[in-house]
C-alpha cells in the first residue's frame, strides 16, 4: 500500500487502532465492481464477498454506497448472501443506493426509498429530442425509478457524445428543478439535495463511529469524500482511497490511498483485517 503522504500513514495507523468501532463504506462500480461497457452486465469481483465477510469481523459495519437503485445492487452484487454471512457474525452490511435516497440493511431486509421527484417524468418524455439534436440518439438512457441515466459508453465516441450532451442534458434537468451528476460516460439525472455525503454522516450518527473509510472512483464519491474529511477533523479516525481510472482523476488529490482497480481495493481491505486482526490478537 502506498500513501499519498507521511500523514496519511498516520491516518491509517489510526484507523488499524479505531478498527472496531469504523465504518468501511465502499462505492460499487469501479470500486466492488470492475467498469463494463454494459452497466446491466456488471458483476462484484469475485472475491469480494470472502473479503468482505472476513473485514466485517474486524469493524463496526460495511456499507455500499452507489448511484445504482438498491435492488440492482444487491442483485448485480449478491449482497443479500454476503449479508447473511456478515449478519451471522454479528456485524451489519448497509446498501445506500441512488446516491443514498434508498436504504437497505441486513437487519431490515426491506429497501425504503421515496417517491421520484417531481418533473422526472417529464425530463424522460424530453429526452430523446435532446439526444437526437445531439446527435446522441443511440445513447443508453437507464430509468432507475428515481432517476435518469443517460450513458455513452456504447456509442462508437463515448467521450466525444458525453460533451456534447452534458450542457443540453444539464438545461434540460434544470429547467424541471433536477441536477445532473456526472460520471464516467454516464450523465445522471435526479432530485436535489441528496448525495453520498450524507449517507456517511447517517452511519456516522447511527452506528456512533469511531472511524470511517471510505473508497470510491467517481464524481458522485466526491461529497463522501468531504463528509469523511469533515468527521476527520472533529476526531474521527479516517481514510481516504481514491480508485483511479483514465476516465477520472477527481479524487485523486483528496485521497490518502490511491489504488487501480477492484483488485487493489481487495488488496487493501485485506491488509486492514490483517493489522486490525494482529492488533487484537
Amino acid at each position: 500500500m502506498q500513501f499519498a503522504s507521511a500523514a496519511a500513514e498516520g491516518r491509517y495507523a489510526a484507523l488499524v487502532r479505531a478498527a472496531a468501532d469504523s465504518v468501511i463504506g465502499l462505492d460499487f462500480d469501479g470500486t466492488l465492481a470492475p467498469i463494463v461497457d454494459d452497466p446491466e452486465r456488471a458483476h462484484i469481483h469475485p472475491d469480494a464477498a470472502d473479503v468482505l465477510v472476513a473485514l466485517a469481523g474486524q469493524v463496526r459495519a460495511v456499507a455500499v454506497v452507489t448511484g445504482r437503485p438498491a435492488r440492482q445492487a444487491l442483485d448485480l452484487g449478491g449482497l443479500e448472501e454476503l449479508a447473511d454471512a456478515v449478519h451471522a457474525a454479528g456485524k451489519d452490511l448497509y446498501v445506500f443506493g441512488q446516491y443514498g435516497n434508498e436504504r437497505w440493511s441486513s437487519a431490515q431486509r426491506r429497501i425504503v426509498s421515496p417517491r421520484p421527484p417531481a418533473g422526472l417524468a417529464s425530463f424522460e418524455r424530453e429526452l430523446p429530442q435532446v439526444l437526437r439534436a445531439a446527435d446522441a440518439a443511440d445513447a443508453w438512457v437507464e430509468a432507475k425509478g428515481l432517476a435518469v441515466a443517460v450513458h455513452t459508453r456504447r456509442l462508437a465516441d463515448p467521450e466525444a457524445a458525453f460533451q456534447r450532451l452534458e450542457g443540453p442534458v444539464g438545461d434540460l434537468a434544470r429547467a424541471h428543478h433536477l441536477v445532473v451528476e456526472p460520471g464516467r460516460s454516464v450523465l445522471e439525472v435526479r432530485s436535489p439535495g441528496m448525495h453520498k455525503g450524507q449517507a456517511v454522516d447517517a452511519l456516522v450518527s447511527e452506528l456512533g463511529a469511531g472511524g470511517f473509510l471510505y473508497a470510491g472512483d467517481d464524481l458522485g464519491d466526491v461529497e463522501a469524500f468531504e463528509a469523511v474529511a469533515t468527521h476527520g477533523q472533529t476526531g474521527l479516525a479516517t481514510l481516504l482511497v481514491a480508485v483511479s481510472s483514465s476516465e477520472q482523476q477527481a479524487l485523486v488529490e483528496r485521497a490518502d490511498v490511491v489504488v487501480a482497480g477492484p483488485d487493489e481495493v481487495l488488496d487493501l481491505l485485506r491488509e486492514l483485517t490483517a493489522d486490525a486482526a494482529a492488533r487484537r490478537a
